[in-house]
Formats: structure tokens, sequence, C-alpha cells
């Protein structure tokens, strides 16, 4: 989930549906059914998956885009309005791109201060295989609690977490899927949180209400996610004790290490909990760990580079690599800064191409306006709220999206059935916001990928609280188990 303050930069609350009576259901479906098999090619038929090149999703997402202006075109829609859509998407996603950069010399410049080692070298001797990933879903989840941001807890102690848990032998799509699956469970419940506010906001409730009868279907769907967690961890093999100390000895051998280097998270956590501007929070990461850098590692400047600026400076813009004498730890003490982030943020720009293209035309509105009409019980109304808010997050690649077009468009179906608005907000959060890390393309999938350093595929299958929570709203639904009525029958 991004960032609280996302939420004012973006207007998504004055978010305007358009709505285009000339374009038909099957219509709006073309450039969705293009683009799904373009990207369905490059999955299971090409094997390096670049058949256009090392950009190929990019390329993939703009040809898609083409195809939805032609059919915007051919329905009576003008370039300006098709290209005001895209500005106001590229727009709405300026920061978190801003944040990414910012994330990418963060991961540089915790490496070469020390910061990171200093995560791994306590982090394994704290957190033993057997409890790992379960642990990793409880930190996640209290970090995310406290900052109202999955985003900035995967920056900080996700990164951590993955490292420790790469080390330790276990599989890095387990490590970040319990990450993400702790961070959006804590983000989801957080009145911090921007999108825990907005759907409480686009549904008629007020936001303690909303978290109160979300927790209805969240906990049992993370009780499931950590009981999982931890079969998993007592049944998978792991490098085990034997080879930490070896771990131990090389890290120690070749950083600085000390307590005081978790002074740079700590200040960074603290800021955020000061309720700072995030770009700010991250940007004092960054001047804090140049800092320590000098103080702690300056062999590892020298060793990086002739002059310790030139180091300093690889590290926020470009590759920086640390080769230790243990062949594990060398992929794990490596960043790609800035540079290593252009990939993920040349995605975002691209999903927001097609988009803002898609919802100039009027292709989301009446793909919405669709599902809606399948709604005839209840249970049918909770099916298309899901559709709606998955299908968006497919093709708008943007959760505030997946929350404000299904928020208005299904506002008042839930008031016909005589439904508590409560019930049209949680399942917003339980379909909108925790599916949209499940997509490469969508920016939350994106970003989470390119931080974590594990790509969408890897990580599908383990981010258990986030593919769960849809079936767990559907399966309430179903046996109308807490389903708030306005009035009593």
């Amino acid at each position: 989930m991004q960032e609280n303050d996302n939420l004012s930069e973006i207007k998504t609350e004055d978010q305007v549906i358009i709505d285009n009576k000339e374009l038909s259901f099957f219509e709006a479906l073309i450039p969705v059914v293009i683009l799904m098999a373009m990207l369905a090619y490059n999955i299971f038929f090409v094997e390096d998956q670049e058949w256009l090149g090392a950009y190929t999703n990019q390329i993939i997402l703009v040809l898609g885009g083409a195809v939805a202006a032609v059919v915007g075109f051919l329905n009576k829609v003008s370039l300006s309005v098709m290209l005001k859509e895209v500005w106001e998407n590229l727009r709405s996603v300026f920061v978190p791109i801003m944040i990414l950069f910012l994330v990418g010399a963060l991961a540089g410049t915790w490496l070469v201060s020390g910061v990171i080692p200093a995560m791994v070298y306590y982090g394994l001797q704290v957190l033993s295989p057997e409890i790992f990933l379960p642990a990793s879903v409880i930190i996640a989840a209290v970090i995310s609690i406290a900052t109202g941001s999955s985003w900035t807890t995967s920056a900080t102690v996700g990164i951590a977490l993955v490292g420790i848990g790469t080390a330790l032998g276990i599989n890095p799509g387990m490590i970040a899927g319990a990450v993400i699956s702790g961070a959006y469970f804590g983000d989801k419940m957080s009145p911090l949180s921007d999108t825990t506010n907005l759907a409480p906001a686009m549904a008629g409730t007020d936001l303690f209400t909303h978290i109160k009868y979300m927790a209805i279907t969240t906990v049992p769907t993370i009780i499931i996610t950590l009981v999982v967690f931890g079969i998993i961890s007592f049944n998978i093999d792991t490098t085990g004790s034997a080879d930490i100390s070896n771990l131990l000895a090389s890290i120690d051998q070749t950083f600085n290490i000390s307590p005081w280097l978790f002074l740079v998270p700590v200040g960074v956590v603290s800021l955020i909990l000061l309720k700072t501007k995030p770009l700010l929070a991250l940007a004092s990461g960054i001047v804090l760990a140049i800092i320590f850098a000098f103080v702690f590692q300056g062999n590892i400047l020298e060793g990086l580079s002739e002059s310790k600026f030139t180091a300093i400076t690889n590290s926020i813009f470009t590759d920086t690599a640390i080769v230790t004498d243990n062949e594990k730890l060398n992929d794990l003490f490596s960043a790609g800064g800035m540079e290593g982030m252009l990939w993920t943020i040349y995605l975002i720009i691209c999903a927001m191409i097609f988009g803002g293209i898609m919802d100039g035309i009027g292709a989301l509105a009446r793909i919405t306006k669709a599902l809606l009409t399948i709604a005839t019980s209840i249970f049918g109304l909770f099916a298309s709220t899901v559709l709606s808010c998955l299908g968006l997050n497919l093709i708008a690649s943007d959760q505030y999206l997946a929350i404000v077009i299904p928020g208005k468009m299904f506002k008042q179906a839930y008031i016909d059935k005589g439904l508590a608005p409560e019930n049209l907000s949680r399942t917003l959060e339980d379909a909108g916001t925790v599916t949209s890390v499940l997509i490469p393309w969508n920016t939350c999938g994106a970003y989470q990928s390119g931080v974590l350093g594990v790509g969408v595929g890897e990580y599908f299958i383990y981010a258990i609280f986030n593919w769960l929570s849809p079936f767990t709203t559907l399966l309430f639904a179903a046996l109308n188990l807490k389903i708030k009525m306005l009035k009593a029958k």
C-alpha cells in the first residue's frame, strides 16, 4: 500500500469516472483480451520472457494502450480526453516513483554503511529457521500497523528479513510472501493507512466502524496464514545452525559490525511514526547511512573505489557489490541503487498509460457496470464487487482505482439490498487493497518485487494472506455470516 501522504496528492475521492455510452461491453474488453493474450504468450511460450527485448512487459502494456486508443477513436473519444486521463494517472504515481528511487538509494547506502549486514548478522542469531516465516509475518505486521504503510515496511524490515532468510537457506519467495502477508495485514488494519481511510469514505461509513467490521474476515485470514507458515517452517530444509557460524564469521570479517548501526533504521521508522513525509524520512535514512559509512566502513569504501566519495555515489546511483569469502553472501550483499529501480519504474509508467487510456475511453466504467448487472442476490453483489476490484487491479494497475470505482458504482446497490455500508468498505479492502500486490504490472506488485528483489511469480503462492482474503469475504457472504443490515428484518 502506498504512503498516507499520497492520498492527498492524487485526490482519489474526487476521481471522475468516465462513462462512454457509445462503448459496448465487448468493445471495452478488446484491449483487455489482447493485453492478457500477449502477457500469457510471454509467460508461457517465451523461455527468457524477452521476445520484445529487456522491457517486454512494458512494451506489451503500451501496445495494449494503443489498442484501447483505437477502440476509443472508433467510439468518438478524442485524443485529448485520453491524454488527460493518462496525465492524471502519471501524476498519481509521481510520489511512488520518487519513493522507489529513494528506496534504491537506501538499499545501496544501507549496504555500504553496514546497516543491512548488521541486521543480517544479529538476525541470524535471533531468528531460527523453525520460527522464521511466522516470525516474519508478525514483525512485518507490527511495523505496518505502527506506520500505516506496507511500502515502508518492505523497504526497511522487509529487506532485512529477506537477507536473513536467504542466508539461512530459505526460499526468497517464501520470505517475501511472509513479509507481504504481514505488511498488508498491518496496513489494512492500521488507522494510519491511506486505503483504510479511503474505503469507508467511498462506502459511506466511518473509519473505526470499518476497521472493527473488517477484523471479522481479516483476523481469521491472518491466523490461517500464520498456521500455514508455521507448518512450512517446520518442514523446510535449511542450511541449519552449522552454516550460521561460517556466515557470521564472514560478515564479521568483512564489515565493522556494531549495534550503533541500528540507529539508522530506528531513525527512519521514528520519523515515519512522527508522520514525517515519506520522501523526507527515506532521504534522512540515506544521509544517516552515508555518515555511518564513513564512520564505520572506511575499509569497505576504499575497497570499492579509489575515492570514498565515488564509492558512496555509486551506491546511491548504480550497482554496488561487496565480495566476501562466502559465496552465499555475495549475491545478498549487492545492490543496484537508483538504476536498479528503473525497470520497475518503467513498468509502473507503462501500466499507468494503459490504465489511463482505458479510463479515458470509458472502458473501466463499462466493465464495472456489466458486473453490477449480475448482482441479483446479496452473494451476487459481494461476488460482483470482488470481481470488479480484481479486474480493476488487473486493468487499471492501481489499487486506488480498484477501491474508488467499485466504491462509487456499487454504493447504491448495497443500500438497495438493505446492506450496511461497512459491508462494501470491507469487501473493497478484502478484494481491492490486498490483491494489488499479486499483479506484476500493478503499482504495488511492481514496487514490492522491485524493493524485495523477488518476482511476483516467485512470491505469489506464498502471499497467503493476500490471495486468501477475497475467498474469506466471499465465504462469509455465502454463509451469511456477520453480514450487517441497515435495519433488522
